[in-house]
């Protein structure tokens, strides 16, 4: 099993806007007034994808299509996972305008580029019963160790993250992981705002767990796979420097990516310490990052499919 992989699929934006609907419990979005809020999204991804390929990093760039109003499509890891034994697995998503983005042509493309799906694992039922775990969103996956972090959450279901678990055969860490709103100690939306493993470290903001228990447990486990735990303020969090995913560039050279926000966020010793397992890529996301309230690494849907 690897835990990155050299192959991206990313969805280029059409009606990008702050989504109302997904603003109920995602703290991190905020409205930017503007007729022209898609178009500097688009330059920005634009700028991030080249950066990603200009390491050599395959990127499979899609489009979205106006029609379906969909203004979160560039963030395609929070309905899809691709696994290394061909299977692909479909999330529910908690907001309805969300659902539009499970676009099943987007598999053609990537068997066009040489991929094969073997069968796809179709949780969207779960919809119905306003039961939702959002992709890659929720779970961070460590794919060596066979492990599914996540943070329960309006987004993250207990009982659908175990029965994923038995489908593909992982082990949860279950926790819940707060954010500071006001006064109040609320829920973070996505685990992988938190949160980020890679081959053999992981930067986590422990400070968001509360439950000692629960933060010890995560704590072991990361331990116990021999990852160098890197951690984060809250503070930090809120630049998105939880929001990274490491990816392998040409000649099997490792990159942490994250946005250029993260990376301000970071202190030199945090630099140093991810930078003696692989190099940083980091690009300028900001308009992406404030409407959307998602970061890098929710652009970035990894692909583990084995070659046709």
């Amino acid at each position: 099993m690897r835990q990155i992989t050299d192959t991206i699929l990313m969805v280029r934006p059409v009606g990008f806007r702050m989504n109302e609907q997904t603003a109920v419990n995602n703290y991190f979005q905020t409205k930017l007034e503007g007729d022209d809020i898609n178009e500097i999204a688009t330059q920005e991804f634009d700028i991030f994808v080249e950066k990603l390929r200009s390491v050599g990093v395959n990127v499979v760039v899609v489009d979205d299509v106006p029609e379906d109003d969909t203004p979160d499509s560039i963030f395609p890891n929070n309905w899809v996972s691709f696994h290394e034994n061909g299977q692909v697995a479909l999330f529910p998503m908690f907001a309805e305008n969300r659902r539009k983005e499970r676009r099943l042509e987007y598999f053609a493309q990537l068997e066009e580029a040489g991929f094969k799906i073997t069968d796809i694992v179709d949780y969207t039922i779960a919809e119905e019963d306003d039961v939702f775990l959002e992709g890659t969103g929720s779970l961070i996956l460590d794919r060596v160790n066979q492990k599914a972090y996540c943070a329960i959450s309006p987004r993250a279901d207990e009982e659908l993250l175990i029965e994923f678990c038995e489908d593909f055969e992982f082990t949860p860490v279950i926790f819940n992981s707060y954010q500071t709103v006001g006064d109040k100690r609320l829920p973070i939306y996505h685990t992988n705002v938190m949160m980020c493993i890679a081959d053999e470290f992981a930067v986590i903001c422990l400070d968001t767990i509360d439950d000692k228990k629960e933060r010890k447990n995560v704590v072991k486990h990361l331990k116990m796979d021999g990852k160098e735990i890197i951690s984060i303020t809250e503070e930090q969090m809120h630049e998105f420097a939880g929001n990274m995913l490491q990816v392998q560039g040409a000649e099997g050279k490792k990159y942490l990516v994250m946005s250029a926000r993260a990376h301000r966020s970071l202190t030199e010793e945090q630099v140093e310490r991810i930078e003696k397992h692989c190099e940083i890529l980091s690009s300028e996301i900001q308009t992406i990052e404030t409407c959307g309230g998602g970061s890098a690494r929710c652009m970035m849907a990894e692909v583990f499919l084995p070659k046709a």
